[in-house]
């Protein structure tokens, strides 16, 4: 790598800006880490940007300052209470918009931006609105409905024209790691579940609605893929499909969890989790108190993922909801075949948390 291979990963208090993080420095590189809040999960040997993308002023002013970026890794997302009710709505849709164009503007002027890897997801084909196709390939026309992915996209694809810079387009699906206080991660959510249900002196029962299968993708793999993509020219100006290679239920996923949790399994009780965690959270002091836990108050631990909670496990459902199911061949034909044991995943970021002292270990 030359002396301007330098990354900027925005969104790095997220589940894929920490790992695309951790990937990049891995491999070498320079890099800069940009949030609004420094994020716990990116150690000090690599460089935090303290950066708010809705102030539109503050970025260019910031960006003036910065050393050439040659690629950005655009992992940021606003998302408002409550998560799923807002996924339609047209001001966040305009903020994620305007968020994007904040940071590119000032990064393309500066002239030596080569690559950016920008994310979306499923909703991509509709999810939201309709059944999606089965499985949704990335060929596939777009499905009209209120969505920042196409400004986003429409915007980059004009801009990287314009400036000359490769641009990749990655779509995960549900994604598994370790950060705490994000708006899409399932696994604190079931660790916290399973702490407050045995401090209740209650089993870990399964609280979601009608047996679903999903697909997912550990946030390790979605951080390596951001690397594959800056650095292989067979990735410009594609969009890829992203998950661990497999598919999962959580019913059958559910033993495995209790076994490593160490909770006793009971009986379905569906519930929402996005009502049962936050009216807890007096429990969860005590918890923390009783464990010589990190401080970390029940909100904090939240963010918005105990809503998402809901929907992936499809919680009031009367019926499956219909499949999410992607094709990933595209990605692995064009070079990049990671894969990773779904159960093992989910598995190895509760012991995670239980290591990092956020969730109690119960045996």
């Amino acid at each position: 790598m030359g002396e301007r291979e330098t990354v900027l990963v925005v969104g790095a208090s997220g589940l894929v800006g920490t790992a695309a993080a951790h990937a990049f420095h891995r491999a070498g590189w320079r890099v800069i880490a940009a949030s609004r809040r420094k994020p716990d999960l990116i150690p000090n040997t690599i460089e935090h940007l303290p950066l708010d993308l809705q102030d539109g002023p503050a970025c260019a002013r910031t960006v003036s300052n910065l050393p050439p970026i040659s690629h950005v890794v655009y992992a940021a997302v606003y998302e408002k209470p409550g998560l799923v009710t807002g996924w339609l709505d047209p001001e966040q849709i305009d903020t994620n918009d305007r968020m994007l164009r904040h940071l590119i503007d000032p990064l393309a002027a500066q002239g030596a931006l080569r690559h950016v890897t920008v994310l979306q997801g499923t909703k991509a084909y509709g999810a939201v609105v309709k059944p999606m196709r089965v499985p949704a390939r990335e060929s596939q026309p777009r499905i009209d409905h209120p969505n920042f992915y196409w400004r986003q996209e429409d915007y980059i694809k004009e801009k990287s024209a314009q400036s000359g810079f490769a641009f990749t387009i990655l779509r995960p699906q549900v994604i598994f790691g370790p950060n705490v206080g994000v708006v899409m991660n399932p696994v604190p959510i079931i660790g916290l579940y399973a702490a407050l249900r045995h401090k209740e002196g209650l089993p870990f029962s399964f609280p979601g609605g009608p047996s679903t299968v999903w697909e997912a993708v550990d946030a390790r793999l979605v951080g390596d893929a951001c690397l594959w993509a800056a650095e292989n020219a067979v990735a410009a100006g594609e969009t890829y499909n992203l998950t661990n290679g497999e598919v999962f239920s959580w019913r059958d996923m559910w033993p495995a969890l209790a076994e490593t949790l160490s909770v006793p399994m009971g009986e379905d009780e569906p519930m929402s989790l996005a009502a049962y965690l936050p009216a807890r959270a007096a429990l969860w002091d005590e918890i923390v108190r009783d464990h010589d836990l990190q401080p970390t108050r029940l909100t904090d631990l939240l963010g918005e993922s105990h809503h998402y909670a809901d929907l992936v496990f499809a919680f009031g459902a009367d019926r499956p909801p219909p499949p999410t199911f992607v094709s990933t061949v595209k990605i692995r034909q064009a070079g990049f075949t990671d894969a990773y044991n779904t159960e093992q995943s989910v598995c190895y970021w509760l012991r995670d948390l239980m290591d990092r002292r956020i969730l109690p270990t119960l045996t």
